[in-house]
């Protein structure tokens, strides 16, 4: 990490007594009652409609990644096809999978295509000869959120762009947990190098729509795009080509209203949730109206699962998430730690038809400071892929048990009363 990196965490510390999770109703966050599942699908959409002002659109196509290679290889073959524009978003942008996307967007300018780049300053440690090469070559390369005193744009330095959206002529998006990232190519899964959680694989999940919701997702792109005061950029057409039968909703989680949409239509499916609430999310330290949803929803008699990391490029994080085990525990909320790679992915399945993919994770810094972005996907047929999936990392997991739980060491503890006191900077 640079000094200026380095400087900006300092910051980012003396900022705590700053930190505020926005108000939301503690009725509301605990249960919406409802008698049939199909009501309560139809409670999560109007309501998520209501809270976001953005609809879910039909006629789409979504096909779920399950890991980085099978995003890049995606991702890399639709850009190959791009006759117009390539927009891309992405929290980093380094290592040498980043040079391999540079030499197709190089490429792709040369032939007219219009190319687009946006990464975020903290989480890319890319030379900067990287991007020179990209903007010698006509890409258009806006910085988030620079940490350089010279090109600051806020004095807020925990607001970070933690997006990854690829949008192919406003006909095709990723989206998910999927940073352009040199750790997807670790090929050491086993046991004992866990404690290196550079060398192991890191599991991840993304999704790949066409149809009309890209046109959403692409004026998400644009709407960053402007604030960070890139080159004037028009919005693509839309697009009404219908792809398949899914129905999407592009969620956006950006930080400039103060409005954590992502996190209260998250809340507002929990607490309507009838049968089940499945979780999957790489970093884990949830707001107090988090673990009143979860524990309230167990109490209810929903079977409710969060897989987490057993390892993670931050320890505190994961720390700081044992911390609230034994309460969850004591609900009736099942926690499965996930082991023989780095979990990265954000996901969740409620009812096994109300199915989310995308950059958010179950943390303070997700809620309050970071743009992010999710695709929702109404159905049962995706949703049995989720739970698919789901069941996969489920058998790759340890569960925790409240009994063992509360065997573990006091050097344990005391490392979750430090890492609690500073989980909302994680």
């Amino acid at each position: 990490m640079n000094i200026l990196k380095i400087s900006g965490v300092l910051v980012a510390l003396g900022c705590a007594g700053c930190v505020q999770l926005p108000q939301f109703d503690p009725d509301l966050a605990c249960t919406i009652p409802t008698h049939t599942e199909t009501e309560a699908l139809a409670v999560m959409q109007a309501r998520s409609v209501a809270l976001t002002h953005t609809p879910f659109v039909a006629g789409n196509k979504v096909v779920l990644l399950e890991n980085g290679p099978a995003t890049y290889g995606a991702m890399l073959a639709a850009m190959a096809a791009a006759t117009d524009r390539i927009d891309m978003e992405s929290y980093e942008f380094d290592g040498d999978v980043a040079e391999k996307f540079a030499d197709i967007m190089i490429a792709k300018q040369a032939q007219g295509v219009q190319v687009h780049l946006i990464y975020d300053d903290y989480g890319t440690n890319a030379p900067a000869g990287l991007f020179d090469r990209l903007r010698k070559g006509g890409v258009q390369v806006v910085k988030y959120n620079p940490l350089d005193p010279l090109q600051m744009k806020t004095l807020d330095i925990n607001k970070r762009d933690h997006r990854k959206l690829l949008v192919i002529d406003g006909e095709t998006a990723f989206t998910g947990g999927v940073n352009i990232a040199q750790v997807y190519e670790n090929h050491h899964a086993s046991y004992q190098h866990e404690k290196a959680p550079g060398s192991i694989p890191w599991r991840d999940t993304d999704v790949e729509v066409s149809g009309p919701v890209v046109n959403v997702f692409d004026q998400l792109f644009v709407q960053t795009w402007a604030q960070q005061k890139g080159p004037p950029l028009l919005p693509t057409p839309p697009d009404t080509a219908i792809e398949g039968t899914s129905v999407v909703q592009a969620l956006d989680g950006s930080p400039v209203d103060g409005h954590p949409a992502i996190y209260k239509t998250l809340l507002v499916a929990m607490a309507a949730a009838h049968s089940s609430i499945h979780l999957t999310t790489g970093f884990f330290a949830p707001p107090p109206d988090m673990i009143q949803a979860l524990e309230c929803a167990a109490r209810r008699g929903v079977d409710v699962r969060v897989i987490v990391p057993a390892v993670s490029d931050s320890g505190t994080t994961v720390t700081a998430g044992r911390s609230h085990y034994e309460d969850l525990l004591k609900a009736g909320v099942h926690v499965y730690e996930r082991h023989g790679a780095v979990l990265h992915a954000k996901t969740a399945v409620i009812d096994g038809q109300w199915s989310v993919v995308g950059s958010s994770n179950l943390d303070w810094r997700s809620v309050v400071f970071n743009n992010e972005i999710d695709a929702v996907v109404m159905g049962p047929d995706f949703g049995g892929l989720m739970e698919a999936m789901f069941s996969k990392d489920l058998a790759a997991s340890k569960e925790i048990t409240l009994t063992a739980w509360r065997h573990r060491g006091v050097a344990e503890r005391l490392n979750e009363v430090r890492a609690r006191m500073v989980e909302s900077l994680l």
